[in-house]
């Protein structure tokens, strides 16, 4: 956590402040510290800062603005006390209210990550994973390695520390994989597109965290990402793949036994870069959300059973659309879109309006020339927050959700060259969840313990 320094005034014991300000953001922290919600409204700093915390429900509502014209009341009692950055103690007005509690089940833990521990890999580390491979119940790292063609497997110690890597050979010059079971052995294999081989490798795992040979697939030209997730609904994951110079997705469908029929493709916008998967329209479907590099886009295609999807519909988003996730962001239960935007250097948010299409895309600036985003929370309050990977910057960047799908400013933390990808498990056992970066320029994996 970034603390920002600043004169902090308490105004003691009273029953409702005024103060002149325009578009404030609000804040409910429910569950909490005095101490937790200074270190937010620090972290969070605006020419006018202030929250109430109360005593009684551990709750404590934080206000931040920086254009004074208008007037809000921050309302407090005598089991309260309200806190001010930077606001002289003679621009309050004091009056009197009637406070009305309330309450709320979870708890705020911190959001802090210890120094890079880092672990050799392949040449050009393009993306990584953290998943159990030898059923130790402890998360595992696979990466594959773009420049040296082939894909890592560096087997948790048990503590959060790492062996030294096994590699398995791959096509040509791989981007990234998937560590899912595909044959129903309850064992997660390795699924891993190669870019300009137009083939995606599939390794069988063995029982032990080793893998059988790669055994390929053809798929379009320039796959560079895969997500892999049972879109038929016969209980089976099958292949997801963007390939970026024909401008399509391809789709290949779960044979049954870990073995895989020849792709569908369908027609999205150019360069398509990235998949996730999501019913957005509550039809009980997965539907594909794609992110298209060149075209400055997202395109949604509904899935309407029988191994089909509908024709997209398109968002715009900012520039160079290169990775995406789709999760419930706002708590309607309803799978809203994070994007990350390279060329522009920020992240697109577009909120699901209920039945499978979204509103216009909201930007939140994070590091130069992001590359990898994850949507998840960090910071033990059960809404998810995003972590991105900002190549140019050498750092990871973590937005924590205010509440209701808007973000805080990013909180960064060093990581190597050219960080292209990350991961978040808890790879200690500790119930708190870690942090793990592929670096593409030094051609390692960053893991940063979560404090």
């Amino acid at each position: 956590m970034q603390i920002v320094s600043g004169s902090l005034t308490q105004v003691p014991v009273i029953h409702n402040v005024s103060m002149h300000v325009s578009h404030f953001n609000s804040t409910t922290i429910i569950n909490s510290t005095c101490d937790q919600c200074i270190c937010l409204m620090l972290m969070n700093v605006t020419p006018i800062s202030s929250f109430n915390y109360f005593r009684n429900n551990k709750t404590c509502e934080i206000f931040s603005e920086s254009v004074v014209t208008s007037q809000v009341s921050l309302v407090s009692n005598s089991n309260s006390s309200v806190y001010f950055i930077s606001l002289p103690i003679d621009d309050i007005q004091l009056t009197t209210s009637v406070i009305q509690e309330t309450t709320s089940s979870f708890t705020v833990c911190n959001s802090t990550y210890s120094n890079q521990t880092t672990y050799d890999v392949g040449s050009s580390p393009y993306s990584v994973s953290a998943v159990d491979v030898n059923g130790d119940s402890m998360p595992d790292i696979v990466v594959p390695n773009y420049s040296s063609n082939n894909v890592s497997v560096l087997l948790n110690t048990g503590n959060g520390t790492f062996r030294s890597q096994t590699t398995y050979s791959t096509g040509t010059n791989p981007q990234t994989s998937a560590v899912v079971d595909v044959n129903s052995d309850n064992k997660p294999d390795i699924v891993v597109p190669n870019s300009s081989s137009s083939t995606v490798s599939v390794y069988l795992n063995i029982g032990n965290g080793t893998f059988l040979p790669q055994t390929t697939y053809p798929c379009g030209l320039w796959a560079q990402s895969v997500t892999v997730v049972d879109v038929n609904a016969d209980n089976k994951p099958d292949i997801i793949i963007p390939n970026a110079a024909n401008g399509t997705v391809s789709v290949l469908l779960n044979a049954g036994n870990g073995t895989f029929l020849p792709q569908n493709s369908y027609t999205v916008r150019d360069s398509p870069r990235a998949v996730a998967v999501a019913d957005v329209n509550s039809d009980n479907k997965l539907d594909l959300i794609v992110a298209n590099g060149n075209s400055d886009s997202i395109s949604v295609l509904l899935n309407i059973g029988n191994r089909a999807f509908l024709t997209q519909n398109n968002y715009a988003t900012s520039s160079t659309p290169i990775s995406i996730a789709a999760v419930d962001l706002n708590t309607d239960n309803k799978p809203d879109i994070v994007v990350v935007n390279s060329g522009s250097s920020n992240v697109g948010v577009f909120f699901n309006k209920g039945n499978g299409t979204f509103g216009t895309q909201i930007t939140y600036t994070v590091g130069s020339s992001p590359q990898s985003v994850v949507v998840v929370d960090m910071n033990c309050d059960n809404i998810p927050d995003i972590v991105v990977a900002n190549s140019r910057s050498k750092n990871i960047g973590i937005l924590l959700n205010t509440g209701n799908g808007t973000f805080l400013s990013q909180t960064t933390y060093a990581v190597g060259s050219k960080p292209y990808s990350v991961a978040v498990a808890d790879v200690n056992n500790d119930n708190k969840l870690d942090i793990l970066v592929a670096n593409y320029g030094s051609n390692n994996v960053s893991v940063l313990l979560h404090s």
